[in-house]
Formats: structure tokens, C-alpha cells, sequence
């Protein structure tokens, strides 16, 4: 049985954690995205399709996330209710987090700041969502997915990924700077510290086999 599917003692608990992960998450987007100093790469991706559609960046948020998770139907990938909840709350939250920060001072100074931060931010939603146990996000279940049909290592799956997503979303038109990088090095240390505090255990006497 996945662990997202399993009876726990903390159902509470872990829909709170999720829902709170996914608004940091959303908040951490917007704030790498305001910054302009270098989105995440997947953002990178959804900022070059948003200029050349004119939707907003919620909604190609929203679209990708689907065309994502469709992806896993060949893969045979399971979500759990974490992964539905990570397409519309992130989806649902991001423009008005933007609009919000929109009316912050444009120094360089607090560009950076506002980088950092959200780099930082990002790493713990990210503990926070993953460490609830009730599904990954639309994009970790693609990776997955991909590492086990094709027997190559996480890290090589997950760098073509994003380096694919990157090279199109700046190809469109989308920010690739200094904070992608900073983010590309900084996100793995930062989630293995938040996860190790952050992830919920499972109560195993409750285990149910299949």
C-alpha cells in the first residue's frame, strides 16, 4: 500500500501540513517570480507560455499541472488526494500572491532579499507537503514514474527534466538567472533538512498489507 494511502492516527495533522506547504509553496513561486532574478525551472516553463498566451500564470500553472498529471496515466502512477490539492491550491493561489507583491520597492537589494527568502520558503513548503505522506506533487510523480519504467538514476531523470523545461520556458520568453541556479543548489540540502524534521510518520500499527 502507498503511504499516502495508509490508515494513520494524524489525518489531521496532515491535511493541515499540506495545505499550509501548498500556500508557502504558491507564496515561494511568487516571490522568485517578482524578484526577476531567475525563476524555479518549471515557472521558467510557465512564464514563456503566460507571454505568449496571454493567460495568467495561474491558470498555465493549472494547464501544465493536468498535462502533467495525464503523463502519469502510461506510467501507471498513483496520485493521492496531495497531488490533486497541489494542482489547485498552487494553481489557485499564485496570481494573487503576485498582485500582492507587486507593490513592493524594485531596489536590487531587495530583489535579492525577496530571491533568497523564497528560495528558503520553497524548501520548507516543499518538507512541509512532502512530509504529510498524502501524495507528490504532479511533477515528483512524473520523475518517479520515469525513474522506475526506465531504470535510470533519480538524478539523471530529474536533471533532463528540468533542464528541458528550463531551455523551452526560456526559449518563450521566461526569467532564467542567477536565482535558478541558486535554487537548482540550494533546493536539495534545504528539503533533506526540512524533510528530516517535517515528514509525518506512519502509524504502523495501523498498517493495512495488500
Amino acid at each position: 500500500m502507498l503511504p499516502w494511502m495508509r490508515p494513520d492516527a494524524r489525518p489531521v495533522r496532515r491535511g493541515v501540513q499540506l495545505l499550509v506547504g501548498l500556500v508557502l509553496y504558491a507564496a515561494s513561486i511568487a516571490m522568485l517570480v517578482d524578484a526577476g532574478l531567475g525563476s524555479m525551472p518549471w515557472d521558467v516553463l510557465t512564464q514563456g507560455i503566460s507571454r505568449h498566451t496571454g493567460l495568467s500564470f495561474g491558470v498555465v500553472t493549472l494547464l501544465t499541472g493536468v498535462l502533467v498529471l495525464a503523463c502519469w496515466i502510461p506510467l501507471r502512477q498513483r496520485p493521492g488526494v496531495g497531488t490533486v490539492a497541489n494542482v489547485i491550491v498552487i494553481s489557485a493561489l499564485v496570481d494573487p500572491f503576485l498582485a500582492l507583491l507587486d507593490g513592493l520597492p524594485d531596489p536590487i537589494g531587495v530583489r535579492i532579499a525577496l530571491a533568497a527568502s523564497g528560495i528558503v520558503l520553497n524548501g520548507l513548503a516543499t518538507g512541509l507537503y512532502v512530509g504529510a505522506r498524502l501524495g507528490p506533487g504532479p511533477r515528483d510523480g512524473l520523475m518517479t514514474g520515469l525513474v522506475r519504467r526506465t531504470g535510470r538514476s533519480v538524478r539523471l531523470v530529474r536533471t533532463t527534466i528540468e533542464v528541458t523545461v528550463v531551455s523551452v520556458g526560456w526559449l518563450l520568453g521566461g526569467t532564467v538567472g542567477f536565482a535558478t541556479l541558486a535554487y537548482a543548489l540550494a533546493i536539495g540540502p534545504l528539503v533533506h533538512l526540512f524533510l528530516a524534521r517535517l515528514t509525518v510518520p506512519v502509524a504502523t500499527e495501523e498498517l493495512v498489507t495488500v
